[in-house]
């Protein structure tokens, strides 16, 4: 098996190799390029490539750019850190990811499936499922709202996302809380807010709160794998985070 991989954190791609060469010494990892530009001219080669490691977030950009200029003739698995959205997308269009930092039996899944794949691979197939994985993302990064309109007294007035510390839930209703504590009613279900924020900038912490990162003072372990949120402004309410929930808000939070 021939293997690229796409990465621009001299650790991480070193870490990947490493444990590539743990899981099979045959497998010839023939490139690792570390920005879109590098793997632009690479892929114009027209190399042959039965498996690539792709990080979605470059130095020069975001890979994907590579493969709307070069479509995918190859199965992709690409590493991230934690991006809700972006994972619901893989899974919807059946394209694989793994969470950083990678783990040995997870990366073994992914080497296996594709090894047991390839005489049954697609290329067409496949380079449309990802084409269709591009749009999904790219109409995401559109729907994130950056404002929202609430009312003050007589007034309506705009908040910038930056100026948002968290949003929480109370007797059905859902309430901005800024940076500098005001609180204000939003005219959005909890569940609606969470498709409408910046997956990078917040996250759905439990059922009644989704925080700005920045809104995150400090963490606390709590029993049984869960983690208990201190927020900035403090709240009156115990936020915790499930420990089904937990490895994922700390991905996000190294992202």
């Amino acid at each position: 098996m021939k293997v690229v991989i796409i990465e621009d954190e001299y650790p991480a791609a070193e870490r990947l190799e490493k444990l590539i060469k743990k899981l099979d010494p045959k497998i010839e990892i023939i490139a690792v390029l570390e920005s879109v530009e590098s793997a632009k001219r690479w892929f114009a080669g027209a190399h042959q490539v039965d498996l690539i490691f792709s990080d979605i977030q470059l130095s020069d950009g975001l890979s994907f750019q590579i493969f709307e200029a070069f479509p995918a003739h190859s199965p992709i698995v690409f590493t991230t850190s934690y991006d809700e959205y972006a994972i619901k997308a893989f899974r919807v269009k059946s394209i694989d990811y793994l969470l950083k930092p990678i783990k040995l039996p997870e990366l073994a899944d992914a080497i296996k499936k594709f090894d047991g794949l390839k005489e049954d691979f697609s290329p067409k197939s496949y380079a449309r499922k990802v084409e269709s994985l591009l749009d999904s993302l790219e109409m995401s990064k559109k729907a994130h709202k950056t404002r929202f309109l609430v009312k003050n007294g007589e007034q309506l007035i705009p908040i910038h996302q930056d100026q948002v510390a968290y949003f929480y839930t109370a007797n059905e209703l859902a309430c901005l809380v800024g940076t500098d504590g005001r609180q204000y009613l939003v005219d959005y279900k909890l569940e609606e807010l969470e498709t409408l924020v910046d997956p990078a900038s917040f996250f759905r912490l439990n059922r009644q709160f989704i925080a700005s990162v920045s809104a995150i003072q400090k963490i606390h372990t709590y029993f049984n794998g869960k983690l208990k949120i201190q927020l900035r402004p403090e709240t009156a309410q115990e936020v915790i985070v499930s420990r089904e929930k937990a490895p994922a808000f700390k991905s996000w939070l190294e992202n």
